[in-house]
């Protein structure tokens, strides 16, 4: 059974503009009734789910239509893209942490007295 866009749109906490859009790009593809009108079934909503999951973790539209490309050649290279960037986040946040956490126990008034924290700013 097929549900409107509306209906589709608030089952998965998003506008219907939204749900357009993806379509637009092609993130989404939804089947029209005789009408035009756009046909929101299970598969259609679970295709809508994967979209916004992978948007939560990042990935820009262009990303996500092609993470969903039914060439899995294609599908990966952008996932394997997308671990690389997570994975230098990550470390990029690791190194903030570190050096935020050396602030807290630093003996020097100013950080840069601190020889470990003047070398920290000084490396990109």
């Amino acid at each position: 059974m097929a549900i409107t866009i509306g209906e589709a749109a608030a089952q998965l906490g998003v506008e219907a503009h939204v749900l357009r859009h993806w379509e637009h790009v092609g993130a989404l593809t939804v089947p029209r009734d005789a009408n035009g009108y756009r046909l929101y079934d299970r598969d259609v909503l679970e295709q809508a789910r994967t979209v916004l999951k992978l948007r939560h973790i990042g990935l820009s539209l262009p990303e996500v239509t092609a993470a969903m490309s039914p060439k899995k050649s294609a599908a990966q290279e952008v996932v394997r893209a997308k671990i690389a960037a997570l994975e230098a986040e990550v470390h990029s946040r690791q190194q903030a942490i570190t050096f935020l956490q050396h602030t807290l126990e630093c003996r020097h008034r100013y950080l840069e007295e601190c020889l470990e924290c003047a070398t920290f700013v000084r490396n990109p």
